[in-house]
């Protein structure tokens, strides 16, 4: 199920209600790469709303975290922001690592406020058109098509619903496409993509894509594209990155929040955490 374009949230005449500073919250990564690519989002989005900050945080492997970020913004006296989980899947990270971090604002800053969006991932049934747009721009520019069928690649997760969602993401853009398109995971989940493309060819589809579900490059794409070409794959699509299309859905996400809505999650207890890699 995709929503209709809503491109133009904010007042009556298009204009984003919000002024407020974004944080964007990335995974993380060893890689260099993954944290340059969030960085060029960053800049992105602060190019598409002048005069709205907006930074970058990880919640793991790259410096600031997002406590650090809303840090400092509190001590430059801002009295509120918007925090963006740039993340794929409502797993672990946005149900526990999030939240964590906002509690732990809340007890350090306790006059700012902080509204934290949606994941960029589907929210409930929806899956928003700006995503599939992206992942439809990513494959074009490695391959023009046609296809007769596509993988959808994505990081992985133990999480059931969070795979459920990219599910969901399959489905739509399967019918954007007018392929059959299988899910495929890097890690965490089977299959991998190099079955799945394998699978593909051996029900008949002769030209298969891989659409990297992917926020960034790094290890985790590199995997798979080697898996995908040594596979048979025709095509293998770079990560989202900046793609004006992912611009769009974040700034919808930072639209959608309006003044007064603080996050109120609680942070869950966990005894211990598991691997999830979804980003």
């Amino acid at each position: 199920m995709t929503r209709p374009d809503d491109r133009t949230a904010g007042g009556p005449s298009g204009r984003p209600a919000a002024t407020d500073p974004v944080v964007l919250v990335a995974h993380g990564s060893r890689d260099p790469r993954a944290a340059a690519a969030t960085r060029a989002l960053a800049r992105a989005v602060s190019a598409a709303r002048p005069g709205v900050a907006v930074s970058a945080s990880w919640l793991d492997h790259t410096e600031p975290g997002p406590a650090e970020a809303l840090r400092a913004l509190a001590s430059a006296g801002h009295p509120r922001a918007v925090l963006v989980p740039l993340l794929l899947t409502a797993a672990y990270h946005r149900r526990v690592d999030v939240p964590a971090a906002v509690a732990e604002i809340r007890a350090a800053a306790p006059g700012l406020s902080v509204r934290v969006t949606d994941v960029l991932g589907p929210a409930g049934a929806v899956v928003d058109a700006g995503l599939l747009d992206g992942l439809r721009r990513r494959l074009a520019e490695a391959e023009p098509g046609p296809f007769d069928a596509v993988v959808l690649a994505a990081a992985g997760t133990r999480d059931a619903r969070a795979r459920a969602s990219v599910g969901r993401v399959a489905a739509a853009l399967g019918e954007r496409l007018g392929v059959p398109v299988r899910v495929s995971y890097a890690s965490a989940a089977p299959p991998g993509v190099g079955a799945a493309v394998a699978r593909l060819h051996a029900d008949g589809a002769r030209r298969v894509a891989v659409s990297a579900y992917f926020l960034a490059p790094g290890l985790f794409h590199d995997a798979v594209t080697e898996a995908a070409r040594a596979a048979g794959a025709v095509a293998v699509s770079a990560p989202l990155t900046d793609a004006p299309d992912l611009v769009d859905l974040v700034l919808r996400r930072v639209d959608a929040v309006r003044p007064g809505r603080a996050e109120a999650s609680p942070v869950p207890r966990v005894r211990s955490r598991p691997r999830t890699h979804a980003a």
